[in-house]
């Protein structure tokens, strides 16, 4: 089992930045494949950026693509968002999730990949 965390949400202007972070705890973090999806009222929940356990590999949804980056450090347990250039569209509840994976370099886009998900962390750009 794991636990996972979200926090750094919050409002912001349009064109502004947050860092949201995913805490992890009740396994090694290490050997799980990360990803952050969103989910706006009425729309279903969906893909912004995931990242292998190794850290070298990552991919991003196109409509964040150039404007949010992911990270994370397999010692503190912690995986980042950091979302910059945000518009209206990127109001949402961003969850992260985590799925063990045994090849370094995999991360997935699909919800149903993941088996472990936070609580959420409510993002809310205003125009």
């Amino acid at each position: 089992q794991v636990q996972l965390v979200e926090s750094g949400g919050g409002l912001v202007q349009t064109g502004g930045s947050l860092r949201l972070s995913c805490a992890a705890s009740g396994r090694t973090f290490s050997r799980d494949a990360m990803g952050w999806f969103r989910q706006a009222p009425g729309k279903e929940r969906e893909f912004v950026a995931a990242i292998s356990w190794s850290g070298n590999n990552a991919g991003y949804a196109d409509s964040v693509e150039g404007r949010f980056t992911i990270s994370r450090d397999n010692a503190k347990s912690t995986m980042w968002l950091q979302m910059s250039s945000l518009k209206p569209e990127d109001t949402a509840v961003y969850y992260c999730a985590a799925q063990r994976t045994f090849l370094s370099s995999n991360y997935y886009r699909g919800a149903s990949d993941y088996t472990f998900w936070g609580q959420g962390t409510q993002v809310t750009v205003s125009s």
